[in-house]
């Protein structure tokens, strides 16, 4: 237990420094994931058909294709088309971002369409345009709705990170990597790993309830 305990307390300031970088990574993708979402989801809702097929063709390739195709697509595939050299960490942050984004896509879609349409016309009825009626009437009832499956995302974006080690990312499951070719103690490293991980999702679960809370009592 004493060589374990050891272990664990020598390998911990890289297993955190790894978590720190895990969740950078996280908090610079979800904020422009939300953002593409957002975008995605109303050209979804839009009367253009034009935008609901370019929307449509960006979220059917995505979730049609795994974020490991995607991650080396956007580190190797585009330099070499390009021409250019992306870091990556800002090309393991573009991966993500577009991944959930394309998630958060359906997220949005599905919380406009799920507010009754009368809603629309009744505002319309009263002057105001269709993006305002969008901006000020049903948006924020859709948002409400969509925290649950927004912080799901967030969830799963926070695990998806773990893929970004075969860039060479020096994420959490990275340096436990790195930590287990030099000591061999995989039992002890993953097992911090996992807590780490655990803990990060379940104070985010735990935030999130609180929001639901409040937003459920307006």
């Amino acid at each position: 237990m004493d060589s374990s305990l050891q272990v664990i307390l020598e390998a911990l300031p890289m297993l955190l420094k790894g978590a720190l970088i895990t969740f950078k990574i996280v908090i610079i993708a979800l904020p422009i994931a939300f953002l593409i979402g957002l975008i995605s989801g109303l050209m979804n809702v839009s009367s253009s058909r034009i935008l609901r097929a370019l929307a449509t063709f960006y979220v059917d390739i995505i979730r049609g294709t795994p974020l490991l195709v995607q991650v080396f697509f956007v580190y190797f595939g585009l330099p070499a088309f390009l021409d250019i050299r992306i870091e990556a960490e800002v090309a393991g942050i573009i991966a993500i971002s577009l991944n959930a984004g394309a998630y958060i896509s359906e997220i949005f879609r599905a919380g406009i369409i799920s507010i009754n349409k009368g809603q629309m016309e009744a505002a319309r009825s009263l002057g105001l345009s269709k993006w305002l009626t969008m901006r000020l009437v049903i948006l924020p009832q859709a948002i409400r709705r969509m925290i649950p499956a927004y912080v799901n995302q967030f969830i799963v974006s926070i695990k998806d990170t773990s893929l970004l080690s075969v860039i060479g990312i020096n994420e959490l499951t990275q340096s436990g990597e790195i930590i287990i070719s030099a000591n061999y103690r995989a039992f002890e490293i993953w097992g911090v790993v996992g807590i780490i991980y655990f803990m990060i999702i379940y104070a985010l679960s735990r935030l999130a309830r609180v929001f639901e809370r409040r937003y459920a009592s307006q």
